[in-house]
Order: C-alpha cells, then sequence, then structure tokens
C-alpha cells in the first residue's frame, strides 16, 4: 500500500497570511490530508515558514526586530492561526532550522561534485546609499512586461514574470528608497539547469494526470529553454556558502526553501529518533505517493528548479507524484497581497466567523480552473444558502423534532422502509462522488457533492413530514426521526475533512464512542450503509446553531472595514 507525503507551499515568514494563501494551498493540502487518514491511508503532512530572504529583513528591520528574532515571533503567530483553522500538520518547521542548513548544504555539494554549480563575474545592482549590494528583492521598479509599478527584482507580484533588477524600469531601492544605483561586477554561485532538461521534460511528462496549470507552465519554461539561475546572494540571514570566497554571502531563498520540506521531514523525525524515520519518506522511497499543493506563481520553482536539484545530485531522492497548482483568489477584483495589506487576512477572518465557515467557503470557490473573486456579498451568500439554511437547518429542525415529540433520545419507530432505502440509495450515491472528488483533488466538486448530501436529509424531512405524521401515525414519524438522527452522524464524518471542528461538536452532540466517529472500513461509501447504526433509546443533545446567517448590514461593515 502507498504511503502518502503531503506538502503545503510554505508560507513567508513576514506576516500574517491572507486567504489566498490559505485558498491556495494549505486548506487543500489539508483536506486531502484528513480525508486519506479518515479513509485508514499512512499519511505524512509537512510544512514550514519559510524564514529566509529579503522579505524577512526587510519585515524585521522595519519592527526593528534581530531577524532571528522576529522570524521565531512570526513562526510561532502563523503556526497558532493554522491550529485555530484547524490545519492538522503532522509537522510545521522552519526553514532556519539546523536541519535545512545541513541538508542545503549537503544538496549543494552534491550538485557540485555532479559539475552543475559554476563560479561566475557578474554585475549587480549597489545602492551607494545603503553601501552594499542589493538582492534582487531589493530592488523595486517597473515591471517591463506588464508596467506594474510596484514588481521586484526577483518576480513581478502581478503578470508572475521571473525578472532580474537590472531589468526593471526605474529601480529604486527598497531599503531606502533610493533611485541612485550603480551597477558593480560581483561573484555568484550559478545552478547550471541546462544539462538537466531532458531529465526534467521526462519527468513532467510522465505524468499526464496533472493539472493542466501545472502542466502548462512547466513545460512553457522547457519550450523556452531552461538556463543556469543565481543560487547566491548578499545577505547575511539565510544558509552559508560552504564555499571559499562566500562568506559573505548565502544562497538563495528560493535554493533553500523547498529542500526545507525534506529538513522540516528530518525536524519531525529528530524529535522522536529511533521510532520515526524521515529517510524512508525522502529517499529511495519507492511506496510514497507525494502530493504538492502549490499557487500558479510556485509552479517553475516545483516542476522545474527543485526536481532539478534532486535530480542533479543523482540520488534517488522522492519527487512529486503529484503537484496540484491553484489559480488565484482575487479580492473584488485586485490581488490580495500581503506588502499592500489588501484583502482579508487570517486572523481577522477568525475574528468574524469561525473557522469552518471560511473553510467551507474557500473550498467551495476554490480556484481550481481559473482566478475566483472573493466578495462579501458572495460569501454571506453561500454562508446562508449553503451552511445556515441547508447544513444547520437540517440539523436543528431534526433534533428539535425529535426532542418535541420522543424526548432527547432516539425513538424506536419501525424497520426501514421504501423511503430509507431511497435514501440510503442516494446517499450512496452522493457519498461515492464526493470521495471520486476528493481523491482526485477536485475541491470544487467535492463541496458541491457535499451541499448535495446535505438536502437530501432535508428531502427526506420534507417528504416524510414527521411534524404531521407523528399525529397519525408516532411509529411511523418514529422512523424517520430516527433515520435524520442518524444522518446527522453520517453528514458530520462525511463533512470532516472540510469542517473539522462542526464534525466535531455533532459527534459530541450525538454522544458518539470514538469507535463511532469513524467511517469504518466501506471508506465514505460504506456511510450509506449506517444509517440505522444508532440505535433507539440513545441520548443526545441539542447544541446551538451551527452556522449563524450574514445579514446585509454585517457585509455592508465588512466590506467598508
Amino acid at each position: 500500500m502507498a504511503r502518502y507525503l503531503i506538502t503545503s507551499a510554505l508560507p513567508y515568514i513576514n506576516g500574517m497570511k491572507h486567504l489566498a494563501n490559505l485558498v491556495g494551498s494549505l486548506l487543500p493540502a489539508d483536506i486531502y490530508a484528513r480525508f486519506l487518514r479518515a479513509e485508514g491511508e499512512e499519511v505524512l503532512f509537512i510544512c514550514a515558514t519559510d524564514d529566509h530572504g529579503t522579505p524577512a529583513e526587510i519585515a524585521a528591520q522595519e519592527q526593528g526586530l534581530d531577524v532571528r528574532e522576529y522570524c521565531r515571533v512570526q513562526h510561532e503567530r502563523q503556526y497558532e492561526v493554522y491550529r485555530c483553522f484547524g490545519l492538522s500538520f503532522d509537522h510545521f518547521g522552519r526553514t532556519s532550522s539546523p536541519q535545512n542548513r545541513e541538508l542545503t548544504q549537503y544538496f549543494y555539494r552534491k550538485l557540485d561534485e555532479h559539475g552543475l554549480i559554476e563560479e561566475r563575474q557578474v554585475e549587480q545592482i549597489y545602492s551607494a546609499r545603503d553601501r552594499r549590494f542589493l538582492p534582487d528583492r531589493y530592488v523595486i521598479g517597473t515591471c517591463p512586461v506588464c508596467g506594474y509599478e510596484g514588481a521586484r527584482g526577483d518576480q513581478c507580484e502581478k503578470c508572475t514574470t521571473l525578472l532580474d533588477p537590472a531589468s526593471l524600469i526605474h529601480p529604486r531601492s527598497a531599503l531606502s528608497g533610493s533611485a541612485d544605483l550603480q551597477l558593480r561586477p560581483t561573484k555568484h554561485l550559478f545552478f547550471k539547469l541546462e544539462p538537466l532538461a531532458g531529465k526534467l521534460r521526462q519527468w513532467v511528462e510522465s505524468h499526464p494526470e496533472w493539472p493542466l496549470l501545472t502542466r502548462s507552465i512547466a513545460l512553457k519554461w522547457l519550450d523556452e529553454g531552461v538556463r543556469a539561475r543565481g543560487i547566491t546572494r548578499d545577505l547575511t540571514w539565510g544558509v552559508p556558502v560552504p564555499r571559499a570566497g562566500f562568506e559573505d554571502k548565502v544562497f538563495y531563498v528560493w535554493f533553500d526553501a523547498p529542500i526545507g520540506y525534506i529538513a522540516a521531514t528530518k525536524e519531525w523525525s529528530d524529535l522522536q529518533p529511533g521510532e520515526r524515520d524521515w529517510r524512508s519518506w525522502w529517499y529511495d522511497a519507492s511506496d510514497v505517493q507525494y502530493v504538492q499543493f502549490l499557487a500558479k506563481d510556485n509552479v517553475p520553482f516545483h516542476t522545474i528548479f527543485f526536481p532539478a536539484t534532486i535530480l542533479g545530485t543523482g540520488e534517488p531522492w522522492t519527487l512529486a507524484s503529484y503537484i496540484k497548482a491553484f489559480n488565484w483568489l482575487t479580492y473584488y477584483g485586485g490581488k490580495f497581497s500581503t506588502s499592500q495589506r489588501r484583502g482579508v487576512f487570517m486572523d481577522q477572518a477568525l475574528e468574524h466567523f469561525p473557522a469552518d465557515v471560511w473553510r467551507y467557503y474557500l473550498i467551495a470557490q476554490a480556484p481550481e480552473s481559473d482566478d475566483a473573486d472573493f466578495t462579501w456579498e458572495h460569501f454571506a451568500a453561500t454562508v446562508n444558502k449553503d451552511l445556515a439554511n441547508t447544513f444547520g437547518n437540517f440539523v436543528h429542525r431534526t433534533l428539535v423534532l425529535t426532542a418535541k415529540h420522543f424526548g432527547h433520545r432516539i425513538p424506536a419507530g419501525g424497520a426501514p422502509g421504501p423511503a430509507e432505502r431511497q435514501l440510503q440509495d442516494e446517499c450512496r450515491r452522493v457519498l461515492t462522488a464526493y470521495r471520486t472528488y476528493l481523491g482526485a483533488l477536485e475541491f470544487r466538486k467535492a463541496a458541491a457533492a457535499l451541499r448535495e448530501l446535505w438536502t437530501l436529509g432535508n428531502v427526506y424531512l420534507d417528504r416524510q413530514a414527521p411534524w404531521s405524521l407523528v399525529k397519525e401515525d408516532p411509529n411511523a414519524a418514529a422512523l424517520v426521526l430516527r433515520t435524520a438522527v442518524n444522518l446527522i452522524r453520517l453528514d458530520a464524518l462525511a463533512s470532516e475533512p472540510i469542517l473539522p471542528f462542526t464534525a466535531h461538536a455533532l459527534c459530541d452532540a450525538l454522544r458518539l464512542a470514538p469507535e463511532e466517529r469513524t467511517i469504518g472500513r466501506g471508506g465514505y461509501p460504506g456511510l450509506a450503509d449506517q444509517l440505522d447504526l444508532l440505535e433507539a433509546g440513545r441520548p443526545f443533545d441539542i447544541p446551538g446553531p451551527l452556522f449563524q446567517r450574514v445579514d446585509e448590514t454585517t457585509v455592508a461593515e465588512l466590506r467598508e472595514r
């Protein structure tokens, strides 16, 4: 049986992440990990903060903190908010760890041994006012491709084109704002990608099942011709370069950051030496299915640079089996931006609505085939229709009706009849589709299937009308409500990957034992066979409203904020 290694793109350390970061990698990775665990698969879900590079140095400088202390504080802040969102990492590490230093230097040495590292003299931008060479992200200016005026020297945030600082129009220092910049000679190390182009193409083309977005970006890069990329920078914060003459430089963040996936796994392993083996996941691990989740601007690094680093060693390190790339979530037509504080940030989001509300809304609108636009009006409409009026309404009306007519215990009633068998067949059909979509990483379709599952409960109640039936045939009404209470359990377990907190609350309300909180050997479709699992006489509690409706006044206030 396969083991599943899951990684989400490493969030930058420079401040709280926004909802686009969440839906573009972190949340779908968590949902997939939860789905696989529920089905009994062995899963290792790894992530870490991306601590190095100029964003960390600039942010630390702005806050008047030592960069190490800044990264420590931000790592704790990010981890706490991810915990509050229910992200179920097996380990959440840091690229500034000793493990990442060790492994990054190891990979560098292996590439150097194979003749893939080249020392070059280049001309680099020097700032007279700052009295230093400026790494690419320390230079900002106008993108020569799309005209965006806030482009960084390594990549345009708007059009995603990878850039060279010297190509920017009207460049200026990100430190001082000075435009007094000069090109001066300096030495850097380059990773020669050209010799690996054939192996990279063969690897990419061997995965026709990857999403079109992933394959098209990767093949575009290969078709245009890969070239050597600089892997050192003039910074003090980063992984030191173990080479004479480069003592004042560190490795480029995009060289050491992907290696951070491996290093974070080693961090996890080192916490329990002898019990955990990180190498069994990353080295000569033929039984491992490695699934990566990331946004489209990270695709080149995960389909070209990181696999080239692995292939260049000539060693059997684990390569990605599947790369799920996402388009962007926009905010009223504009891009979410950490640097510009544009959009809704994760800590702010939790101040207004519970985590499960965000989890459901975001994954139901996941930007898989195209960019998706966030508006408060659409958010409110989705929450009200799907969560409050459909799922929440079914749970509330079922438990309140049962308590009103039969007390706080599951009623007996007779044996299931044609209506219950029809409901069972419909549940099995929807659950089979739901399982298929989650397994195929089609998240919007999975959310739609889950919504259909919730709808089945309301349709069943409306057809059977137990509030009327109880006056004429209490035994028949008891059967309907017993079935509906069992359906709440089914809904809770099916919803757990997307709505973990709600699922837990419902399992508590039904007073389920640990073994009753698992889907069983039949996987998700097998839940349809459990519509009579909870026997008559069992007590239950009525939880408070699962989801609050979002009114127009709240929408107006949130949009203004």
